[in-house]
């Protein structure tokens, strides 16, 4: 891996803030590692703000809503006819089930982002994405701009919108957006992602880009049985496979339950002994599993990253967009904003890009890394973000550098 010193992650905080005071939004704070380090701008009035590295784009500010606009806006500017949405998913920030099984809705076809309101009020930098964004309207949805998820905010006059009621129950609400989808997509899902709602919200956090990528929609389960909603919608499916996300224990009845509906495939990943796995662990596990042509299955370089707080569960839903457009990149989680936990360094060190000696295999024919990065540095720290870009980096190969008189990375 790439010397990550002091002085190197200084040296790149630095050009963060320069880079920021060339547009009048940085600051200099103290931070607890010691020494001064460049904060990350004010949200622009947008919702958007961008700071970027050459191997990092950073989306978002303080909250969840900011970050879902930011999202929006880079996914969809509105700039051009292919840059606007047909629909925008406005949710009820309060409701986690729903913001979490709406990240489906973020799938081909409808490929719709996420906005949130706060109860019935739609946030300024809600709203301001919304039109920038001027969706054109779902054929498959009677040409809706705008589907509310369990929300009486009003859009803006002038839209089409659909309203669906969501209770705040989570398998309820997320019924009634697999329902949706099905509607847009035109047939019965054959995978379906479940996730446990008696989990930490940490452990679901992937769901969001597997589902946005696969157009699997998202269930909710309990470690103790299956839910009446959950089961009424597998049985509409017909014997889908099932895959558990961030289930870290279940017992035998309630696999066996499972089971009449489909065949049951956890993803998980050992933890310390005797324990499930970590949110960081988790996160990893879903972005390396593969079932034939489902599952992320990213083991190699040549990706985009999607970087969250394991705090900000919110946020996973807002990024879900860039799981399944661009550079289509799962959802990785830190837990300390002022660090990259050990098994995310040794993952990135797995994937880092390298290049050979032979001429055709220099950096201009290697393959890339990219990471997003969702939320301020709240969520994620310049330093954090230094430290990021120096792992996606594309480096030498050990025989490479070797053979130039280098020390290997």
């Amino acid at each position: 891996m790439r010397d990550r010193s002091p002085r190197v992650i200084a040296v790149l905080a630095v050009a963060l803030a320069a880079a920021l005071a060339g547009c009048g939004k940085s600051a200099i704070r103290p931070h607890k590692g010691g020494g001064p380090t460049a904060a990350v701008a004010p949200l622009a009035a947008q919702g958007a703000v961008s700071v970027v590295t050459k191997n990092t784009t950073r989306l978002g500010g303080a909250e969840a809503a900011s970050d879902a606009a930011a999202v929006a806006r880079a996914v969809y500017p509105g700039l051009t006819a292919a840059t606007r949405p047909e629909a925008v998913v406005i949710v009820d920030r309060r409701n986690w089930g729903a913001a979490l099984a709406a990240s489906a809705l973020a799938s081909a076809p409808l490929r719709a982002p996420l906005l949130y309101s706060d109860g019935a009020t739609l946030p300024e930098v809600s709203r301001d994405a919304l039109e920038a964004m001027r969706p054109t309207g779902a054929p498959a949805l009677g040409g809706a701009q705008v589907i509310l998820l369990g929300t009486s905010a009003a859009p803006p006059s002038g839209y089409r919108a659909r309203s669906l009621a969501v209770r705040s129950a989570e398998p309820a609400g997320a019924a009634v957006v697999a329902r949706l989808l099905a509607s847009v997509q035109g047939s019965r899902a054959r995978r379906v992602i479940l996730v446990a709602s008696d989990a930490q919200r940490a452990l679901q956090m992937p769901a969001a880009g597997l589902a946005a990528e696969s157009g699997a929609p998202i269930l909710f389960t309990a470690s103790t049985g299956v839910p009446a909603a959950t089961s009424a919608a597998l049985s509409h499916l017909r014997r889908p496979a099932i895959y558990l996300v961030g289930v870290p224990a279940i017992s035998r009845a309630a696999l066996g339950e499972l089971a009449r509906f489909g065949q049951v495939t956890p993803i998980a990943q050992a933890g310390a002994v005797g324990a499930g796995p970590t949110p960081v662990e988790n996160a990893i596990a879903v972005a390396r599993f593969t079932d034939g042509v489902f599952g992320w299955g990213i083991k190699e370089p040549g990706h985009g990253l999607v970087f969250a707080n394991a705090s900000r569960p919110l946020d996973a839903p807002a990024a879900a967009p860039l799981s399944a457009t661009g550079e289509y990149g799962p959802l990785l989680l830190l837990e300390d904003p002022a660090a990259v936990p050990q098994a995310l360094a040794s993952y990135l060190s797995n994937i880092q890009p390298a290049y050979g000696r032979a001429p055709q295999y220099q950096p201009v024919h290697g393959a890339y890394n990219h990471g997003w990065l969702i939320g301020d540095e709240t969520a994620i720290s310049p330093a954090t973000q230094a430290e990021l870009d120096a792992s996606l980096e594309i480096v030498p190969a050990r025989g490479a550098a070797e053979e130039n008189g280098a020390s290997p990375e």
